[in-house]
């Protein structure tokens, strides 16, 4: 065998030999890379399920309230991967359980101090515990016994969350104050690994082989396997999705995944709906303020002082001064009817009187036209209202005939605003309803007014009817003809909602993704009813109480369904919007 043959068999060699010791190894190699706490010892118990309900008296309350604080203390040091500073803590937590168990009176439930003693006994264990493996044993065990007492007495529950961590082989449950969540089992390495559990969900049975559709892993969900193992990618143990699971679209999302994704969910609420009905509008005057200047006698316009359209004039400003000779000869014949004595003369000049009022005279200017003593041959007349002058049909000279109107004069204190509300909409708005109106020509502010008629008609052409809005105008701001927006108040009463941000429509269907707890969530159907202000109501699909993803559901979407398979999610799944 020549050298260069040997060498190349040495080398053989020595690749199969790493090659043979991988293969050996793979496990705790892969265990160690982990940090997955490596003895398996007697104390891991099976999760809780169910316990009876059992009070603790005071005296034992308060122990194991110090014992669940003084274990607190244990899983800040494992969270930090330490295990100096744990003796003390663990001691405490054994001192206080033991309080708590002589307290217990006689005849007392005997799950109580079965699991008082249980905890004892994995709490006296950890306070012996050097390495950092075996510390989160035990510390394991403990968590599994405090949470059982705690079902036991809902009072214990205050203040605590549930965790449970899915990369964590055997009991991977822990309570922890609310806050930031620490994995005492992962550590530093995966801290925010973990999923709050309801206290009222126990933990989730093993599914048996004939339920299971495939397994798969927690981090990288692409990967399935027919057979139970550890993931290809990163080595952890794969876990067991449900036929049940798949046909209802369940995928499931550590804690650690939802923060990457931005998981939020809110609460379905039973609360009252806040509605808005919001239309566009335009600024109009209001016409039970318009007055009309018109004359009831022939004449000509001499002396023209509102000369504009948009002038603004007062009332009792003078607007024009007419000469008319009918106006002049009744001046001259109530001043004639004056010189007589007789009772005859008395009617005649009441009669006089009369004839000027109604042709337009004040009694102002009756009573200076007598103490003058002769007619006027220009007659002034005023305006009868404050306003603007929206209509001048006159010119300086200009002869007029009765009837005719010379002038329009709006007020502009109070406007109208008439809004266009689509059909469906209308049966919602009604008379003496708060109105908010905005308009972009006075962005930033905000007018409150009220609706002071729904007008019975209807434009064929887009389907609207027309709501007249009562504003009060300071500062003259609004003008006719400004656009506005308008929003109707609508009171729903209560109403089962959901924000907006949850609903998915997948065409046909509109889903919804509910947290069913322990890291599962699930799309469900609903049916919607009304909308309101950034919430829609639900007439069937979820219950008050219920937890719902309103952000990073499109994500979860695409999941569920690869996870599922198209069918469930329909033909229309790819038009989700």
């Amino acid at each position: 065998m020549t050298p260069h043959s040997r060498r190349l068999l040495l080398r053989g060699l020595g690749l199969l030999s790493l090659l043979l010791l991988i293969a050996l190894f793979w496990r705790p190699l892969v265990a160690w890379f982990r940090g997955s706490p490596a003895p398996r010892m007697a104390v891991h118990a099976p999760a809780p399920t169910a316990q009876a309900q059992a009070a603790l008296p005071p005296a034992a309350l308060d122990a194991v309230r110090t014992a669940f604080a003084a274990a607190e203390g244990v899983r800040t040091l494992l969270a930090r991967d330490s295990v100096e500073g744990l003796a003390p803590r663990a001691e405490a937590t054994v001192q206080a359980l033991r309080t708590a168990t002589g307290a217990l009176p006689a005849g007392s439930a005997p799950s109580l101090a079965a699991e008082l003693n249980a905890g004892t006994e994995a709490a006296s264990r950890l306070a012996h515990a050097t390495a950092l493996p075996e510390a989160r044993t035990h510390f394991a065990a403990l968590s599994q016994r405090l949470e059982a007492l705690a079902r036991m007495d809902p009072r214990l529950q205050q203040g605590w969350v549930i965790y449970s961590c899915p990369m964590t082989k055997g009991p991977a449950r822990w309570v922890q104050r609310p806050g930031a969540l620490a994995n005492p089992y992962m550590g530093e390495k995966m801290l925010a690994c973990g999923t709050a559990v309801a206290w009222s969900e126990p933990a989730a049975p093993h599914a048996h082989a004939g339920e299971v559709a495939y397994y798969t892993c927690p981090m990288h969900p692409a990967v399935r396997q027919a057979q139970g193992g550890q993931c290809p990618i990163c080595g952890m143990d794969l876990t067991a999705v449900t036929r049940a699971d798949v046909d209802e679209g369940v995928i499931r999302v550590d804690e650690a995944r939802r923060e990457r994704i931005g998981v939020r969910t809110a609460v379905v609420a039973l609360a009252p709906l806040h509605r808005a009905v919001r239309a566009f509008g335009r600024v109009t005057y209001d016409e039970t303020a318009v007055q009309d200047v018109t004359l009831r006698l022939d004449g000509y316009i001499e002396g023209l002082h509102a000369s504009a359209t948009g002038q603004q004039v007062k009332r009792g400003d003078v607007l024009f001064r007419l000469y008319s000779p009918e106006l002049y000869a009744a001046q001259a014949e109530y001043l004639l009817a004056r010189q007589g004595q007789s009772a005859a003369n008395a009617s005649l000049v009441a009669a006089s009187r009369q004839r000027l009022k109604l042709w337009g005279l004040t009694d102002a200017q009756v009573a200076q036209l007598a103490e003058r003593g002769r007619p006027a041959e220009r007659v002034p007349f005023f305006a009868p209202a404050s306003g603007y002058v929206l209509e001048k049909n006159v010119a300086e000279g200009a002869a007029v005939k009765a009837g005719e109107r010379l002038f329009r004069i709006v007020p502009l204190e109070r406007v109208w605003v008439e809004a266009e509300v689509y059909e469906q909409d209308l049966s919602q708005v009604r008379a003496g309803q708060a109105v908010e109106v905005t308009l972009p020509a006075l962005p930033g502010k905000q007018l409150r007014g009220t609706v002071g008629a729904v007008l019975p008609t209807l434009d064929p052409s887009t389907r609207t009817g027309r709501v007249r809005v009562v504003l009060a105008n300071e500062g003259l701001a609004l003008k006719p003809s400004m656009f506005a927006d308008v929003r109707f108040e609508v009171a729903s009463g209560e109403r089962l909602q959901v924000p907006e941000e949850a609903v998915l429509y997948t065409g046909p269907r509109t889903l919804v993704f509910v947290d069913l707890g322990d890291g599962r969530l699930a799309p469900r159907e609903v049916r919607l009813g009304l909308q309101g202000e950034g919430t829609w109501e639900v007439l069937s699909g979820v219950k008050a109480g219920e937890r719902v993803v309103t952000q990073g559901n499109f994500l979860l979407a695409a999941e569920s369904r690869i996870r599922s398979g198209a069918e469930y999610w329909g033909e229309g799944a790819d038009d989700a919007r």
